[in-house]
């Protein structure tokens, strides 16, 4: 069976930190995911879905996310039912997070700051230089030579292979 969950987008709100009662780390939040059209007053259209993360992922994305921070995201979806507080049967489906990474440069997270990275979210390496490349002189186009260039060569109509 195949249950594979990736996602890219911006944090709702900042991440909620709890502890179980056995000490474990666990974070939840919420990610909107923008669908790429438009409805048909002109507005975007977006997903928005509840992402669970344990143990040192929680600690990480609550330490470095923030309220519209861009999160990449993959993990499982998993689905869950409860009974609400007036006693009804509810259904709640989420996605508990296998691997959480930033998406914009170090320069433009504004928790950039904050500390060296957990080792468990490995972080995309920047490119050392920005700089544009320099502009190279076309090559001559294969019309500037003549056809004395070329020599014919004979064969016996032997294949070389």
């Amino acid at each position: 069976m195949l249950n594979v969950v990736v996602l890219m987008g911006r944090l709702v709100a900042d991440p909620q930190l709890r502890q179980t009662t056995t000490g474990k780390s666990v974070a939840s939040f919420r990610v909107a995911c923008d669908r790429g059209r438009r409805d048909a007053n002109g507005q975007n259209q977006a997903d928005f879905f509840d992402v669970v993360a344990w143990d040192r992922s929680a600690e990480f994305v609550c330490r470095y996310f923030q309220k519209g921070s861009m999160i990449a995201i993959d993990g499982r979806l998993q689905s869950r039912n409860y009974q609400d507080k007036s006693g009804n049967n509810r259904t709640a489906i989420e996605i508990v997070a296998s691997n959480i990474n930033f998406v914009t440069p170090k320069s433009q997270n504004p928790a950039a700051g904050m500390g060296a990275p957990m080792a468990s979210a490995p972080i995309p390496a920047a490119p050392a230089d920005y700089s544009r490349p320099t502009a190279q002189p076309a090559a001559p186009a294969y019309s500037a030579g003549s056809n004395d260039d070329f020599a014919l060569i004979e064969d016996e109509g032997d294949l070389p292979f």
